[in-house]
């Protein structure tokens, strides 16, 4: 718990965050071109899916961390909730955004591998459903949060919100085990993968990189709002002198 507290005060989070944002935003980049540059290049074609099997390495990290998005901002909420720490409820603000773009990217990545696959760009799917609801749901966060503020809210709505958006989460990963579908069942796991190591390797680059990219903006996010609400509340004492 006093680490906790340690982290959560905004001078001692800065004098972590400034020097780490860079590292891993270079980090990030490195991994995600090594990755993409193997994943076109020095891996086979799939036997049935040929070429568009590349895809892979773009769609799963995006749906990962899609879904991964979205328990950050659990994560946060909850800490904001419990611990009343307003560094919990700038991460959580800070993870949305990035955390849309790459549900969007997913869903985006899997109709184009949809297309030549299944034959068709959109399935009403149980996996595909779920997703698309859980871009919604991000979009209806944002929306929320900034409503909140403008209305000089304490967050709570916000972070009541992000908790309930994770009975989705479930859904998304289970969906294809509990009806049929067209999405194919879960091919990679924490302790197997049905994909031929010759293709798979790849994929961990870019998920790495794609991962630390996520988490470099994240920070970005939170240094700007935390530069944004150091000076409107200059602005106010100035008003009030």
């Amino acid at each position: 718990m006093p680490t906790l507290h340690a982290f959560a005060n905004p001078t001692r989070f800065l004098s972590i965050a400034r020097p780490l944002t860079p590292v891993l935003l270079a980090l990030g980049v490195a991994l995600l071109l090594f990755g993409s540059w193997a994943g076109l290049t020095q891996t086979p074609p799939d036997y049935l899916q040929g070429e568009t099997v590349r895809i892979l390495y773009i769609h799963v990290p995006t749906a990962w961390l899609g879904m991964g998005g979205w328990t950050g901002i659990a994560i946060s909420s909850i800490t904001y909730l419990v611990w009343r720490h307003p560094l919990a409820a700038i991460a959580a603000r800070a993870v949305a955004l990035p955390g849309a773009v790459f549900a969007g990217l997913c869903l985006a990545t899997g109709s184009i591998w949809g297309r030549p696959t299944w034959g068709t760009w959109w399935q009403w799917d149980g996996r595909l459903t779920s997703m698309l609801l859980l871009f919604f749901v991000y979009l209806a966060y944002l929306a929320l949060s900034r409503a909140d503020a403008e209305r000089d809210g304490d967050g709570r709505i916000p972070a009541l919100f992000g908790i309930a958006g994770t009975a989705l989460l479930p859904i998304i990963r289970y969906s294809v085990i509990w009806w049929r579908t067209l999405h194919q069942g879960p091919s990679i796991t924490l302790t197997k993968s049905s994909v031929d190591n010759a293709i798979l390797w790849p994929l961990g680059f870019t998920l790495a990189g794609f991962s630390l990219l996520f988490v470099a903006i994240v920070l970005m996010r939170m240094r700007a709002d935390l530069a944004r609400i150091k000076v409107e509340a200059r602005l106010r004492r100035m008003a009030a002198a």
